[in-house]
């Protein structure tokens, strides 16, 4: 299972490179149009649904975009519909230092193993996680000003293809 947080490892904080990304061709996206109409999937390489897609395990929505993510990004992104983590309204903490989403992920994952790709996560999450997870769990940072990077990719495939 491969849970895909949006802000900052898909749509990087620092904007798209130089000059932007390779012209996309979508059947879902007219030509030049921004899914949903939300000007953030602009800066979202649209090649990273391939390179998604080619990951082992199955992606999941982890993001507070919820359904949003399935309506806007996965059609730019070139991704079928993917299941989402629905979040509970009346928790947004968690136990000290731990994100909020840490103990959501490690219960939705139910004893499977689970790679999480998030921005926010720290030492406090990964120790949470290793203590309360009965199966292997990747909580794997990027670089919200870089989005995910080839290097990501490098250890994401290595990680999951190991299990």
């Amino acid at each position: 299972m491969l849970f895909l947080d949006v802000d900052g490892p898909l749509i990087p904080f620092g904007g798209p490179p130089p000059g932007g990304y390779p012209t996309f061709r979508s059947p879902h996206v007219r030509s030049g149009a921004v899914p949903g109409g939300n000007p953030l999937i602009a800066r979202v390489d649209p090649g990273l649904g391939a390179r998604l897609l080619d990951l082992p395990g199955e992606p999941v929505w982890a993001t507070t975009w919820l359904e949003d993510a399935n309506e806007c990004l996965a059609p730019w992104l070139g991704l079928p519909r993917l299941p989402v983590v629905d979040w509970p309204v009346e928790e947004r903490g968690g136990p000290e230092g731990v994100h909020w989403k840490t103990r959501e992920l490690v219960a939705w994952a139910d004893g499977r193993p689970f790679a999480w790709v998030d921005d926010e996560i720290t030492d406090a999450d990964r120790r949470w996680a290793a203590a309360h997870s009965p199966a292997r769990a990747l909580l794997h940072q990027v670089d919200p000003g870089r989005g995910l990077t080839e290097a990501d990719f490098t250890s994401l495939e290595a990680w999951l293809r190991a299990g």
